[in-house]
This record gives C-alpha cells, structure tokens and sequence, in this order.
C-alpha cells in the first residue's frame, strides 16, 4: 500500500549568514557568524571557528579559518566556479581539541543525513545543467510496505514536466540506489536530481521518465527493490513494468546493489548505471551471455584516483571484460573524486542514455582510462608527491603520530586563496592527503594543533619563512601553469647572486638575484635594459624566485619572443630610504657588475604591496629615472610637491594592478588611482585579478607586465 505526499523541490535553502560581496569580482563569498551563536549551538565558546565546505581543489573538503572583530567570526573566499558547495560551520575550544559543526539555526534543514550541513548554489557558465528550471517536473514521497524490513518505507520520486498519470503508454523508469552512510534523499539534497532532471527534459536530451530513489539501507536489496519497490511504484505512478523500460543506478554500496541485481536478477533492468561502485559476486561466461542478451546498457562510472572506489572500478572493469559482459566505461573524472560533484556528472551522463538509441559509447570528454593507481610506500619519496594528472599527495613523517588535528594550508584555494585541508591518520602514524590540483606552483606547511611546522622531505627553502615549502604542478591549462611550469635547460636564463653595499644602518653589505636572459653577452655594444623588481612587506630579495617563480615566468616569456633581452635585479627593499637605496646603490651595483643600461628609458622599476610603496615613491622624488613603472597591491598618493609634468613627461608607462576585495590594499589601491586621476598623473589601471593578497595576483601581474616593458 503506498501513499502520496507532496514535496518540496529542492532548492538550496539560504543561510543568512552568507553573502555575497557586491564588487567587480561576482561570486565571492562572505561567511558572518555571529559571537553570540557558537554557544548556544556547540556548548563551548569556540576560541578556533571556521567555516568547512567542499571549497578546496576537486572540491576536496576543506576549512577556512574565520576572523573575530564587531562581535562576528567572518572568512571571505571565491570568486567560487559555479556549481553546488556543501559547507558547516564548526568551533573548537583549542586547537588540540574536538571541532564541534554546527549550522545557522535561522536556515531550513537541507540534508538529511547530515544535520550541521548545508548547500550554496553559485549559478554560472558550466553549471547551466543544475539550475532551477521554471517549468521543471515535480517530486513527491513514496512510502510503502517493506516485507524485508517489516516496516513501512519510503523512497522520492520525480516525475517529468507534463507528466500525465492517464497516458496510454507507461513512462520509462529510473531507479537510484543512495550509498552507505547516505539517506536516499540526498539525491535532491545534494545531488540536485531534480534540477538536472529538469532540465535535460526540458532540453529535449532526456527522454521523458519517472526517478524513483529508493532506499538501499538493507542487505536484501533483490527482496527490497523487485518484491517490494517496483510493485509499489508502479502501483503509484504510470511506470513501464517491462524490463525494456527499466533502469537502475546507484552510488557505492548503490551501485554493487544495482550490479547485485543485474547479475541476480538478469532481466529485471535493462540499463545500469555504477557510479563508484564495485562487485564482489563473480561473472561466469554463461551469466555473460544471459547479461548481454537482457541488457541495453551497462555503463561504469568513477571519480579521479581520490575516489576510495577507483582501484575497485577498475577491477570491477576487468571483471567484466573478462567475463565477456558488454559494457561502457566512462573512464576516470580527473576534475572531482568520490563526492558528489562526480556523482552528479555521472547523473547527467547516464540519464541522457537510458532508454535512447545508442549514441557515442565511449568516456566523456577530458576523461582519462580506467588504470590501477597506487601511491609511494609510506616515507619513501620527497613530498609532495605529483602524479602525471596532478594529482598531488603530502605525507608528514610519524612525528605526529600523537596530533588530534594536522592539516595542509597552501595556497590552493579559489584565486590562490589558503583553506587548511585537513590530512588523514595513516596506521603507522604518518598523515596524508591526496587531492587534485591545477598546474600553477604552489606554497604551503603542516599545521599540527594550530603550531606551524615545514614539510622537512621537501628540499624546497623559503628564506623571508623557514616553514614554507615550494612545489609546481606542470601544465599549460592555467595562466600560472602555462609560465611557471620550467622550460627546457638550453632555454633558461641565468639566476646569480649579486652583493653590493646598502644605505641601512648596521648591515652595509645585501644581496640581490638577478636573471639574465640567454645568451647574455657581457660585452654587448648596446647595454641591456633593466628590470628592478621589488618584494612586499615580511618578504625579502629571494622571495619572487623562491615564492614568486620569477625566472620560470620570465624563462617562458623569453622562450615565446614575448619579451626583449632584459636583465631583472631583485634587491632588498626593507629598512631603507628606498628611493635612495635604488639610485645610490642597487642601480649603481647592476650597472658596475652587469652590461645594463643606466638611462631611465631602459629602466623599469616594479614591486608588490610594500615594494609598490618603495616603487612610486620612488616615481614621486625621481621623474624620468625610470620610464617603466608598476605597482601590485599598491597604496599610496600623489605628494603635494611631485612634479606631475616631469612624472608625465619622463614615464612611458605606470600601470597599476590589484587582487579583489579580498585583497586587503584594495581599498587603498582605489585610491591611489583617484589621487593620481585627480592630480592628472598618466597611468593605466589593469582590469582587478580575482583573488586575495597573494601570490597568484602578483604572478598574473608580473605575467602581464613583462611583455609591455620596453617596448618603444
């Protein structure tokens, strides 16, 4: 006996703690926790609060750490790729202690199986797929009597936009299979079921067909789905019962239930769907046969080789084709593992080809083949660890076999942003983690119950900080990858170290690099142009080639003819009256030491953050020293006294650059640009670079700026 009751469509609800920033950059994001809720929803005061969500590369679950000030905990991040998060809020006593999640109390309950969680839809290009659609079908609950669990049960069922109970032909079925751990509602709540659905219907790239998500908590699934859930769904909606119009498609544990059945029960489905799944039930020939001869389609499914059932999906692969079963693999997801942002891929994929002619069998676009992974033995390779695909592993040594709490915070968030993602306790008392991520190169350290400490098998060193290490993910599919990832050895420049005397007070001797393109030729006829290239505040004169990866940028540049032969000297800037180190002693140095041009038409001068600061100051008391000006995350004004004409008349180029609001000198960096709009200083503002005061902004900058120096 089955009852009807109407439900919801599953729309994300809205936490009023989120927002997003009105700014030139869409999809940041702001997460406000107010002080005066952690206690009533943890118990505890919460002295270490942050926002955790699936925000990290691959949409790796991830913790951003939130900053007190108003009587608010507040963390910004984005702009966010459209597409669903998942996120909750937790509060800690200390860093040695338990996290407790919660959620905003003012904001509707949205998944079932996990109460502190909720969802974010960030609408967008590539996420047109999982939008709201107006005209979209319904949902509605099934519940019906379960002879396996003796007890009444219940399962959600979409219907199409017009679905018509009286329609003389039964519609097509689908029915899902949810995986352990998980409710069958997380289908809609986290799998956007219903706006997929909807929208492939709409589109005309679905046939028409009633989803029926079942619930597989049970070990008798043949018993639960064919005795019990089939009758009761076709006794409630106008559904085939013809094996011809039936399929079936699970998650996990789901998809060895949906396998279960195509084996135990040939002929019930004649399309399978597994989506990270597995079977332990062997394949005899004979059973091959009778498979194939009852079923359209059988279609694997599986995330990237963070997927806990990667391996088990290629075995599952093998034990197929060994068996003669016919099937379709739609290889390995490199973008996303075992979560939902897969699953809910492998949906699309397989709802447009049930119960349709078969079209193209082979894997979606960008998918990799199906080929057993494994890692390095614990302890036996530098770290990080990076596979062909980028797929990056970190692994501390046993030194924290005793830690609570031990995470990676890197440089690996949307726009170079750093969320702290949390490693796994291995048994022989190491942590790691394994996660995807983009080419681009990266920093990053081990955070052990709140205390900073270096990845000590990564030979990497950061001077201006000893904890930091270095890595680069190879690959031209990101503007960072595309100038960070080395050349060729016969195409690099030079980086050497040059000393020379300093203007500070008790340290008279510095150092700076400098990179010489290839083929310098110290006796050139024409001197080089030069580049003086500055760092910011906390950072000293190895930070653009130990953080930065200047020379590579620079090596890719030269390599593509993008830039003229230049020489570029990064000095110290800190403790000095800049604008006297640079002219009395850095230029003094290059020019003595270096085949470099000492006229200010073939000089630039550039820097980030406080090194903008030391730059235009610079402009301001010099005009025409240097023709070739920049600022990244700049500050600053146009002085009373500066003499604007001869600012005007000496520099062929200022351009200045900015990260988003979420770089904390933006707002000083706007107004550097009206004061010098106001006071009629010439300069150029580059288009904002989405992200925070980092790296990868200054990256982009300097990516940007080098092919306009010197350029007539």
């Amino acid at each position: 006996m089955s009852t009807l009751l109407t439900a919801q469509p599953a729309a994300a609800a809205e936490d009023p703690w989120v927002a997003e920033i009105d700014n030139v950059v869409p999809d940041v994001y702001r997460f406000t926790v107010p002080n005066s809720a952690i206690q009533p929803a943890t118990g505890i005061a919460g002295s270490v609060v942050a926002v955790e969500g699936n925000f990290a590369p691959g949409k790796t679950w991830t913790t951003l750490n939130m900053g007190s000030g108003g009587g608010n905990w507040t963390s910004t991040i984005g702009p966010l790729e459209p597409g669903l998060y998942y996120y909750q809020y937790s509060a800690r006593p200390s860093w040695g202690e338990d996290a407790i999640a919660f959620r905003n109390p003012a904001s509707a309950q949205e998944v079932t199986s996990k109460p502190t969680w909720n969802t974010l839809f960030v609408d967008g290009p590539g996420a047109e797929w999982f939008a709201d659609e107006p005209a979209g079908g319904s949902l509605e609950e099934l519940s019906y009597d379960s002879s396996v669990a003796g007890a009444e049960r219940s399962a959600l069922v979409w219907t199409p936009p017009g679905y018509d109970e009286n329609r003389a032909e039964p519609y097509p079925v689908l029915y899902l299979l949810q995986d352990e751990g998980q409710s069958y509602r997380e289908w809609v709540e986290l799998g956007r079921l219903k706006q997929i659905l909807d929208n492939l219907t709409v589109d005309g790239d679905a046939e028409p067909m009633v989803v029926v998500m079942g619930d597989g908590e049970t070990d008798e699934i043949r018993g639960e789905v064919v005795k019990n859930l089939l009758p009761a769904a076709e006794g409630a909606f106008n559904i085939s019962g013809d094996a011809d119009d039936r399929a079936i498609a699970g998650i996990g544990r789901g998809a060895e239930q949906a396998l279960s059945l195509l084996v135990s029960a040939t002929g019930e489905f004649s399309n399978v769907g597994s989506f990270s799944g597995d079977l332990e039930q062997n394949v005899g020939k004979g059973k091959a046969r009778q498979i194939n001869d009852a079923t359209d389609l059988i279609r694997l499914y599986v995330g990237n080789v963070t997927d806990p059932n990667y391996n088990p999906t290629v075995a599952l692969a093998d034990k197929l084709g060994a068996a003669g079963v016919e099937f379709q693999s739609d290889g390995s997801d490199p973008e996303t593992g075992g979560t939902w942002d897969t699953w809910q891929k492998n949906l699309h994929d397989f709802a447009q080809r049930v119960f349709q002619a078969p079209g193209d069998t082979g894997p979606s676009e960008g998918h990799l083949p199906l080929e057993p992974h494994s890692l390095p033995a614990p302890g036996t390779t530098p770290t990080p660890w990076i596979d062909e695909n980028g797929v990056v592993t970190f692994e501390t040594g046993t030194e924290f076999a005793d830690a609570n709490n031990v995470t990676v915070w890197g440089n690996f968030g949307p726009a170079g942003s750093w969320p702290r993602t949390p490693m796994t306790k291995q048994d022989d008392g190491r942590w790691r983690l394994t996660m995807p991520v983009e080419a681009g190169s990266y920093y990053y350290k081990f955070v052990v119950e709140g205390v900073d400490h270096k990845d000590e098998t990564n030979p990497t060193t950061v001077f201006s900080e000893p904890n930091w290490s270095t890595f680069q993910v190879p690959g031209d599919e990101t503007l960072r990858g595309e100038y960070t990832t080395p050349v060729a050895p016969e195409l690099r420049g030079s980086v050497e170290v040059m000393n020379y005397t300093s203007t500070a007070n008790g340290n008279p001797e510095r150092s700076a690099y400098v990179w010489t393109p290839p083929g310098y030729d110290a006796e050139r006829e024409e001197p080089y142009p030069v580049f003086y290239l500055q760092h910011g505040g906390g950072q000293t004169w190895t930070d653009w080639i130990e953080v930065g990866f200047a020379a590579q940028i620079l090596d890719n540049h030269y390599a593509k003819g993008n830039i003229v032969p230049m020489v570029v000297v990064m000095a110290n800037g800190n403790g000095v009256n800049f604008p006297n180190e640079i002219t009395q002693r850095i230029t003094v140095a290059a020019e003595a030491q270096y085949n470099v041009s000492s006229e200010g038409e073939d000089r630039a001068l550039a820097g980030l953050s406080m090194g903008s600061g030391a730059t235009l100051t610079t402009l301001w008391a010099h005009p025409g020293e240097f023709a070739y000006i920049s600022g990244m995350s700049a500050f600053g004004s146009v002085p009373a006294g500066a003499d604007v004409a001869a600012i005007n008349e000496g520099t062929k180029l200022l351009r200045i650059y900015s990260g988003d609001v979420q770089d904390f000198t933006y707002g000083a960096t706007l107004s550097l640009i009206s004061s010098m709009t106001n006071r009629g200083v010439e300069h150029e503002f580059a288009p904002i670079i989405p992200g925070p005061h980092s790296w990868d902004v200054w990256q982009k900058s300097l990516i940007d700026l080098l092919p306009r120096l010197f350029q007539g």
